[in-house]
């Protein structure tokens, strides 16, 4: 469950790649279905424009061969709808494909109901524009290239409607009456369909750029865990040195005959541990353990060990911990996710000038929550927008904001998240929300 950093030094550079194309399909599917539905639509409309122009306008039609048209047409948008209803990727050909048997159909129907003297000829124009907007170039100079043929052939082949030519009649005449019906179609139904694609364009324009920012942070952790794997290797034989040394000196009688000493000593040596207790934690969650491996506990003992751990090494005035969390469960234990609560904590007790901390556990829905409050002056509006983000600090120090920033990432790398808030009462309160399969044992978190 620990992050390999050298595994991801491997995988990341393809992450990008990888889930843009996985954008792609999805914005595929959804336009897919969206031709479903407009084909749904040209099938009523067809039915009625049939029915109108035989049973009103007694124009004579060969009823059972455009039926038969009819029929394919819909055979063919039923086995669209079961292959494509679920979630499954859309390519540009498939879509060129699906459009060529839309421009197909129209095709016949037109030769078997006047060719180019029907004022319908103009849907040819709603094919054009939506292969424009789905469509890669070729794609679409292709439909314009097939939509032109066909209508050259029905201009040569196609029999013309028993239509008396009337066009000086105007408004009273049926083949403007038409070409006025079919101008209000193309219109109405360009509005609506293109305003759908346009908007599943802009949706997979914002998840790109979001992809591809995660994936620019995702490089920027494996850069930060190579140095800091190296750091802390390179950090071991001296903190061991210092440890001997201070062995060495509780055993000397000019320091053991003297309680100060012996306690100045003992607290050195505390925090000595604590350092390579993160050192150790660093190699972990790189992949290289000195020797550690992960500890199976539960989640009480996890918890409430790391509450104690946190108020023994922290000069902690006032530490509130609340745990509410009823039903105890075996949990996988990760120093990265023991690190990230740590510096929340550690946050937290550095913006409250009264030294106190608050930190609550609950489970919910199955989904762990912990909240770390303080007392300070909270966080500044532009902070909290840009909250996880890299180098976003008021500590004034280089490389300030990183803790947040892995916080927040590890978390996310569990399935959670992480989200801050000012306190009406004042201070600030950081919420840890984190799935417990990604911890318990049995769940995606068995794998450290």
């Amino acid at each position: 469950m620990a992050v390999k950093f050298d595994l991801l030094t491997r995988i990341t550079p393809s992450i990008a790649p990888a889930l843009e194309a996985n954008v792609e399909y999805v914005a595929g599917h959804q336009n897919m279905l969206q031709l479903i539905e407009l084909r749904w639509i040209a099938v009523v409309g067809q039915v009625t424009t049939i029915a109108g122009a035989i049973l009103i306008f007694d124009i004579n039609l060969p009823l059972v061969h455009m039926l038969q048209v009819l029929a394919c047409l819909i055979a063919f948008n039923i086995a669209s709808h079961l292959r494509w209803h679920e979630k499954k990727p859309v390519s540009n050909a498939e879509i060129f494909m699906a459009l060529l048997v839309d421009v197909a159909t129209l095709t016949v129907q037109l030769y078997l109901s006047g060719g180019t003297t029907n004022p319908f000829a103009f849907l040819y124009l709603l094919q054009i524009i939506i292969s424009a907007v789905l469509l890669e170039a070729w794609s679409t100079w292709t439909i314009v290239l097939v939509t032109l043929v066909c209508l050259g052939l029905l201009a040569v082949f196609a029999q013309p409607l028993a239509l008396p030519f009337d066009h000086a009649r105007g408004i009273a005449s049926l083949y403007v009456q038409g070409m006025l019906i079919c101008f209000a179609l193309n219109a109405g139904l360009l509005v609506i369909f293109v305003s759908r694609i346009s908007g599943t364009v802009r949706a997979k324009a914002a998840q790109l750029a979001e992809l591809r920012q995660r994936a620019a942070e995702e490089e920027h952790i494996v850069r930060m865990g190579l140095l800091a794997s190296g750091a802390a290797h390179e950090l071991g034989t001296p903190l061991a040195t210092l440890s001997v040394i201070l062995g060495d000196w509780k055993r000397m009688p000019e320091f053991r005959n003297s309680p100060v000493l012996l306690e100045e000593i003992g607290e050195m040596q505390t925090q000595l541990q604590r350092c390579k207790s993160i050192v150790s934690g660093i190699l972990l969650s790189a992949g290289k353990a000195r020797g550690e491996s992960a500890l199976r506990t539960t989640l009480h003992t996890f918890l409430d060990g790391l509450a104690e751990d946190w108020e023994d090494s922290r000069p902690v005035k006032d530490f509130e911990y609340e745990n509410r969390i009823v039903d105890d469960i075996p949990v996988v234990f990760d120093s990265a996710l023991k690190q990230s609560i740590d510096n929340l904590l550690d946050n937290a007790l550095e913006a409250s000038p009264s030294g106190w901390v608050g930190l609550a556990a609950s489970v919910e829905n199955d989904i762990l929550t912990l909240a770390v409050r303080d007392r300070g002056a909270g966080f500044a509006p532009g902070l909290l927008a840009q909250f996880g983000k890299p180098y976003q600090s008021t500590k004034g120090r280089p490389g300030g904001g990183l803790g947040l920033f892995l916080v927040v990432n590890v978390a996310r790398t569990l399935g959670g998240a992480v989200v801050a808030r000012n306190r009406e009462e004042g201070g600030a309160e950081v919420t840890l929300t984190i799935p417990l399969a990604a911890i318990s044992l049995g769940g995606k978190g068995d794998h450290a």
